[in-house]
């Protein structure tokens, strides 16, 4: 699409200004993505060499995650905030495989996202795409309803998306785990992982380019310890499998793409909710 204003009858596709979900898709070597996105991208690669390798080891560990909770905990509703633009092995597509009648939603505000969302899985009814800002829960599950029961177990994935929320008045990560754990019945788990680095530099580095790259649409890249105080909501338990670099959650084969560097890391985890 040449216009810069291709995208859905009522969303706007700035093809000028970088989006952290095509620059996703360009290091996951997808075709959804405009030259800004991938300059970006080269951009971004000077300060964090890592950065494709990484996003490989991310998409690889959402596969892995999904495909866990569905065999072991027998979940069969999973709501995926920041879903990012449609790649092979999609949650629903991976879930799906475990059960035909797992019910996936997806929540993103990209508008590139939701046209080319919304176009690949018109035809599935276990399936809703929303376009929504992940921070507004309730509205979220409102939404959500016409497809998740919420008395039952449900599987809230912020997989790679909430260094993209920023922490200011609309809303912060803590908050958003608050509120959407609040919602779910006992048995369900919560997924989260995000971009960290114990470098300083690195973190304001990069935060930086993000920031001005994407027009202020960024949050920040955190600390261990600051994703680790995540799982410290009420009701959530971490299983036993800890917080780790994702790369090494229940890998399912030795031949993963190791990074060459270690300037930063996807780092989190998997919590049962009491």
């Amino acid at each position: 699409m040449d216009d810069a204003r291709a995208g859905t009858r009522d969303h706007y596709v700035d093809a000028d200004t970088p989006s952290a979900a095509r620059m996703y898709d360009y290091l996951l070597g997808g075709h959804y993505n405009y030259p800004c996105d991938r300059e970006a991208c080269d951009q971004l690669l000077v300060t964090a060499p890592s950065t494709r390798e990484l996003a490989l080891n991310n998409r690889a560990f959402l596969e892995r995650v999904v495909r866990h909770i569905a065999r072991r905990y027998g979940i069969r509703q999973f709501l995926d905030h920041g879903s990012g633009l449609p790649t092979q092995n999609n949650v629903h597509q991976v879930a799906q495989s475990v059960d035909p009648d797992c019910k996936v939603v997806y929540i993103d505000n990209d508008p590139l996202v939701l046209g080319y969302g919304r176009a690949f899985l018109e035809e599935n009814r276990n399936v809703l795409i929303l376009p929504s800002d992940m921070r507004e829960t309730a509205a979220i599950a409102a939404d959500a309803a016409r497809i998740i029961d919420f008395r039952r177990p449900v599987a809230a994935l912020f997989v790679s998306v909430l260094h993209c929320v920023p922490d200011d008045d609309r809303g912060n990560p803590r908050r958003m785990i608050e509120d959407t754990v609040r919602l779910l019945a006992p048995g369900s788990v919560v997924v989260i992982c995000q971009l960290v680095s114990e470098d300083a530099r690195i973190r304001d580095a990069v935060t930086e380019l993000m920031r001005e790259q994407t027009g202020d649409r960024w949050g920040r890249v955190r600390t261990k310890a600051e994703v680790a105080e995540l799982f410290t909501v009420p009701r959530l338990r971490v299983e036993e499998v800890g917080l780790l670099d994702v790369t090494d959650w229940r890998p399912d084969t030795d031949l993963v793409r190791r990074q060459a560097t270690q300037e930063w890391i996807e780092f989190g985890g998997l919590a049962t909710v009491d």
